[in-house]
């Protein structure tokens, strides 16, 4: 019953995140139908719409939706102060070597080396 939940979900979460992909696949799918129907310029066969103009609405519309959904994922805006130093004309000027004293790194372990490999008693 869980995994069946979780999928039935995954699947919804799925849905939505293809939401533009499921139009283009549906109007591939039944293009005759929606240009019977749907298509606006069905009087201007020179045109070659063959339903585009409903196909256009229909993401235009999801579109819309999805910016005006709260928590979209749209253009997010961060305004932050960031202080920026201030130099004087002195300290504009940086020598051309500066000699950094980095600490003696001490080991934090020993070893002592075996010329020879263990090899573990055989049982028997």
């Amino acid at each position: 019953m869980h995994k069946l939940l979780a999928i039935f979900l995954t699947g919804l979460i799925l849905l939505q995140s293809f939401s533009r992909e499921v139009l283009v696949l549906d109007y591939a799918l039944h293009k005759e139908r929606i240009t019977q129907l749907f298509c606006v310029n069905k009087d201007k066969p020179q045109m070659r719409c063959h339903g585009q103009c409903h196909l256009r609405k229909q993401l235009a519309k999801t579109t819309d939706q999805e910016s005006k959904a709260p928590g979209s994922t749209g253009k997010v805006k961060y305004d932050a102060v960031l202080p920026l130093p201030c130099f004087a004309a002195e300290s504009a000027v940086l020598p051309l070597a500066v000699r950094i004293a980095w600490p003696r790194l001490v080991a934090a372990y020993s070893y002592t080396w075996s010329g020879s490999i263990f090899h573990p008693p055989l049982l028997g």
